[in-house]
């Protein structure tokens, strides 16, 4: 077939850069973040503890010390790169993982539902779709994509070419990523997956012009009309290794000529587009969940797991996690607090009610306001979102008394959010740290080899707020065994969340925080609107 090329036999246009008016990232000052650093210990550490970590941090962070010296190191690396955290955070918490990516890496977006009325609507549906991923990229190839602004600031848009016609490569110790749309001729072909079986599908017309709907929904149908067969090896699932085993198979993979090329196809595509078999009906009650799974991981091996190449940077998928939405932002807004904060302050509480403790949280924000800049943590919980969660459940406690120290506990979480949008986070700064003294061939600084430091980043709850003009919420699991990870769309009236626990633990269970968590919603309405 002239557009048409079926993949694997088992036995020219620059795109321009953006170059982006936003500043260069900042290398926060050394003394703030110590002295942020221990403060967030606090709420997690007996006082013992934390006394025998001041005095570590202490002569770290002292006038000539250590500290002093890989601060300046920093400073140098800033002043002559264009992000001084951003290569060594994507390699560090990404590329360097030897973890399988679905799941443990790659987030999923759960878009609003759609039921098909058969096979028919699904084509139609993706014929759609993907005109409408190639007029995205047309608009960034031209340099027409509104620059994207958080707050009234525009931010970085670097890194949006880098979305097509990349993929991740797996290596023996480490992966990287390859980009092919800088080639002087970029790529013109996606790739289709339907029943494990992989097609190259040419999507611009000799004359550079993108293929309409209508030309795209024929080649679609040639490829259902190609792939009946369900018999065949589930390649795909391959990328759902750990990367040390993918990696082996990858290089004998690449031994064989033609695999060699249908694998070289998939990574210059422009992206992926799983066109997935039917899933059993289930009850609506069921189905958000149901559908986050197929989109993150596949829904495993006897599903559409096989049907996807998890190295892809951009996949499409038509297709244990638990989904819940509650009443939405407009109601913090009305009290003068962050809608944000105050939902991070729920999730501490609710995470309480059930394991009878605080944990170490992360909550992902974006550093795009900088250039090249990637994300950054907030750790929680603050001492006063401590003192909120054990008056919370206290009846010897005034209503007003917990409504004061709630305000607190939102009010000081949003002022370290304002300090992250800043670029003056606490953790890019102390992996920078970390890794100068690597790279300057010094021994790993004392701070780091700290009891203290390994239970505070045990992030039992890992969070992250994803913005969205749909109901859509994005997916992404834990970051620890016995961990969470929740994610969330704050509209208006309502807020999607996306709660994921891994069912091999015996001590987490995803539905039971996603109950508590909307009870504890609904009791935090209740305090700030009292009904009686």
């Amino acid at each position: 077939l002239e557009r048409l090329t079926p993949l694997f036999q088992v036995s020219s246009r620059q795109e321009p850069c953006f170059f982006s008016s936003v500043p260069n990232q900042p290398v926060p000052p050394l003394a703030q973040t110590l002295q942020a650093y221990l403060k967030a210990l606090e709420p997690l550490l007996p006082p013992e503890e934390i006394n025998h970590t001041r005095r570590m941090v202490q002569e770290f962070g002292m006038p000539g010390g250590l500290g002093a010296k890989l601060q300046m190191g920093l400073e140098r690396r800033a002043r002559s790169t264009k992000n001084w955290i951003a290569p060594w955070w994507v390699q560090w918490a990404y590329l360097d993982s030897r973890q399988p990516l679905p799941v443990h890496s790659n987030p999923a977006i759960s878009l609003p539902r759609r039921d098909y009325n058969g096979w028919r609507s699904q084509l139609l549906f993706a014929s759609k779709l993907i005109a409408a991923v190639l007029d995205f990229k047309a608009k960034i190839n031209t340099g027409q994509l509104p620059v994207d602004d958080l707050r009234g600031k525009p931010l970085c848009m670097e890194l949006y070419p880098l979305l097509f016609s990349s993929c991740r490569i797996p290596g023996p110790k480490h992966d990287y990523v390859a980009h092919y749309g800088r080639s002087r001729r970029s790529p013109t072909h996606i790739t289709v997956v339907r029943n494990y079986q992989f097609f190259q599908l040419e999507v611009y017309n000799s004359d550079g012009s993108r293929m309409t709907e209508s030309q795209i929904h024929s080649q679609l149908l040639r490829i259902r009309s190609q792939s009946w067969k369900t018999d065949k090896e589930p390649m795909g699932i391959l990328t759902s290794e750990h990367r040390h085993t993918w990696g082996q198979a990858y290089n004998r993979l690449l031994k064989d000529k033609l695999n060699k090329e249908s694998v070289r196809l998939i990574e210059t595509g422009l992206f992926s587009l799983c066109l997935d078999s039917p899933v059993m009906r289930i009850s609506d009650e069921k189905y958000a969940s149901r559908k986050a799974a197929q989109i993150l991981h596949g829904g495993g091996t006897f599903s559409n797991s096989g049907n996807r190449w998890f190295d892809k940077t951009l996949q499409v998928s038509g297709t244990s996690i638990y989904g819940l939405i509650w009443f939405g932002k407009e109601l913090p807004k009305q009290h003068k607090l962050s809608p944000h904060s105050f939902i991070q302050v729920a999730l501490q509480l609710a995470y309480y009610r059930v394991h009878n403790e605080a944990c170490a949280a992360c909550d992902i924000i974006s550093q795009r306001m900088f250039r090249g800049g990637r994300t950054e943590y907030i750790r929680s919980p603050t001492n006063q979102t401590l003192k909120f969660i054990l008056a919370f459940d206290d009846p010897s406690v005034s209503r007003e008394a917990k409504l004061q120290l709630f305000r607190e506990a939102v009010d000081t979480y949003a002022a370290l959010t304002k300090q992250a949008l800043k670029g003056h986070g606490i953790d890019s700064h102390l992996l920078g740290l970390k890794l100068q003294a690597i790279e300057e061939g010094l021994s790993v600084p004392k701070i780091f080899m700290d009891t203290a430091y390994g239970l505070a980043t045990h992030w039992k709850l890992r969070t992250g707020q994803v913005p969205a003009n749909t109901d859509s919420v994005m997916c992404f699991g834990p970051l620890v065994p016995d961990g969470y990870a929740v994610c969330y769309n704050p509209q208006a009236d309502h807020v999607h969340f996306s709660i994921t626990a891994f069912n091999c633990c015996e001590e987490t269970h995803a539905e039971t925080l996603a109950v508590t968590l909307k009870d504890t919603l609904c009791q935090l309405q209740e305090l700030l609107q009292p009904t009686v």
